[in-house]
């Protein structure tokens, strides 16, 4: 891991994949869903204080009446001028507004977190790097159904996408 490049507030968006009840609280590795929610809490808390987007994303089961319990996002995580955004493929990108609103917002830098790391982290943060994001992975808020799956995205396709840092690591630039 390496420390990643100072974060310009208004080019920069935190993207917080899947964190809702029902994916929380399933089994993961190397760290439990709780984990992974605190440091996204943490995360999106500086993002808020610099003024920088944060992005929550959910996903939802096509072609189902109902969503099964758990499938909002976690209680208190979406505050005001947050963006929500509801995918129905593992990606945020495929059948979303995800693209177009970064755009408006002038994003060029997106810095992410969620469950599971690689399936809707990695699955979204490709889409993004092909649509020329720069890509930031925050390894400690993240996890996966297994640690193989987990270490496979966060040591082998993540530094060949963008830049892995910890949590502690993510800082801002005045500018």
């Amino acid at each position: 891991m390496t420390a990643a490049l100072p974060l310009v507030p208004a080019r920069s968006a935190l993207v917080l994949v899947d964190l809702m009840d029902r994916i929380v609280s399933l089994p993961l590795e190397p760290r439990k869903g709780t984990d992974v929610l605190s440091a996204a809490e943490e995360l999106a808390a500086v993002f808020r204080s610099v003024g920088a987007l944060v992005v929550l994303v959910r996903v939802e089961r096509p072609g189902v009446a109902e969503q099964p319990p758990g499938s909002g996002l976690v209680q208190g995580l979406r505050h005001d001028g947050d963006l929500e955004i509801v995918k129905r493929t593992i990606g945020a990108f495929h059948g979303t507004a995800l693209d177009d609103r970064l755009r408006e917002y002038g994003v060029t830098t997106l810095v992410f977190g969620g469950i599971a790391t690689n399936l809707g982290v990695e699955s979204t943060a490709r889409a993004g790097g092909d649509l020329g994001y720069d890509l930031v992975f925050v390894e400690d808020a993240m996890s996966a159904l297994t640690r193989a799956e987990h270490e496979a995205s966060v040591r082998l396709d993540f530094p060949r996408l963008g830049t892995v840092v910890r949590a502690a690591d993510v800082r801002f630039t005045s500018g």
